[in-house]
């Protein structure tokens, strides 16, 4: 893979072509420290907290000690892995007693909203949200799944797909600590690339946690940047 070559692909389709991703969001263009002044001023208004993305090749490279500067706390980085579909490793199954279940409903998004509180030990009433909205507006361009061990739902995960873009991008992928090491993980991210891969996406971008990259990349995926959030409020 030419590294610099897709990341700059990456920029153009999902970045500098970017989508609003909801009814109520907007895409705004300007300078650094009159955006950041801005979007302060927008959420506040609105009583919101919210999150800014920043990407390890952005710029000006001061851009995080802006942010820190105007009241935004850094959360944990992650790293930005893009595999192209079609060389990727896809031979992961789920282990035995365990099947995929397409999420397709209100009940099959709680048992997502389930297994992501239950992994990462965080509040899933914005995700929960995300997903009715998702599936009420445009439910094919989000592909969520579920591992049910049994009747428990024991990992879940979706995929976003950005119409027009070469991009789909893998998010959520979380496990409960009792089945972390089965290969659960692997089998959602094959199961998610081979959807990708029927509907013409040439590309997959996660925001990989140090725990996620080592599985990744040894499914073909590479590391191209990284991605830390600030959030502001709250």
């Amino acid at each position: 893979m030419d590294h610099t070559a897709v990341l700059a692909l990456y920029d153009r389709d999902m970045r500098e072509g970017a989508r609003p991703d909801g009814p109520t969001a907007r895409i705004e263009r300007t300078g650094a420290d009159r955006a950041i002044h801005d979007q302060i001023a927008c959420f506040t208004g609105l009583g919101r907290d919210f999150e800014w993305k920043l990407y390890g090749h952005d710029r000006p490279e001061d851009l995080g000690r802006r942010l820190a500067a105007a009241g935004f706390r850094a959360e944990p980085e992650e790293t930005l892995m893009i595999g192209e579909v079609s060389r990727l490793v896809l031979d992961g199954e789920p282990p035995d007693g365990v099947r995929l279940v397409a999420v397709t409903d209100p009940a099959g998004i709680d048992l997502v909203v389930d297994v992501h509180e239950r992994a990462f030990g965080t509040d899933g009433t914005r995700l929960r949200h995300r997903l009715l909205d998702g599936l009420a507006a445009a439910p094919e361009a989000v592909v969520a799944v579920v591992a049910l061990a049994g009747g428990e739902a024991v990992s879940a995960a979706r995929m976003e797909l950005v119409p027009g873009t070469r991009f789909a991008g893998l998010w959520g992928g979380g496990t409960v600590e009792a089945w972390r090491g089965r290969g659960v993980y692997r089998a959602l991210v094959a199961h998610r690339a081979r959807v990708a891969a029927a509907r013409g996406y040439r590309y997959l971008q996660v925001d990989a946690s140090p725990m996620s990259r080592p599985i990744l990349e040894r499914l073909g995926f590479h590391a191209l940047s990284t991605t830390t959030p600030y959030l502001y409020g709250g």
